[in-house]
């Protein structure tokens, strides 16, 4: 490997400095909906229900930086976390790279641009709720999402 190579293909999860890490987000906001566990089978059901804090247009957190103070579970991604949360989409960046696998042609730091991941349908961007909205969360279930 070169100098010429991107930083995702040169360093390794832990090694990447937290800018270079934050720029891993395609955008997706898939982890942002609200999310169930089966307590029998421990099989994970996604919703069609963003979080009170995702902007739907952009989606991206309305307040990133204090994200935990208004929704008490949410998740702060680590190296170590990626490979254990079972929830992560397979198109999530932080999980491709933990794989060993690649970016797709989508992802921002590919396309050069934000807008691809909405392109190409990967995104929430118009298919979900907004939490506020909804009475029961688990009356909205999806399966697009994984």
């Amino acid at each position: 490997m070169t100098d010429r190579e991107p930083f995702w293909k040169r360093k390794t999860l832990h090694a990447m400095s937290p800018a270079e890490w934050e720029s891993l987000c395609d955008g997706c906001a898939r982890c942002c909906l609200l999310k169930a566990e089966d307590e029998d089978s421990g099989e994970i059901v996604y919703t069609e229900v963003a979080c009170k804090l995702l902007d739907l247009d952009t989606c991206r957190c309305t307040d990133y930086k204090r994200r935990a103070r208004h929704v008490h579970d949410c998740v702060k991604l680590t190296p170590e976390k990626v490979t254990s949360l079972g929830w992560l989409p397979s198109t999530c960046a932080y999980r491709l790279l933990a794989e060993g696998r690649e970016l797709y042609w989508w992802h921002p730091l590919i396309s050069g641009s934000r807008s691809t991941v909405h392109a190409a349908g990967i995104s929430v961007r118009g298919r979900v709720l907004p939490e506020n909205d909804v009475g029961d969360p688990l009356s909205h279930i999806a399966d697009w999402p994984r």
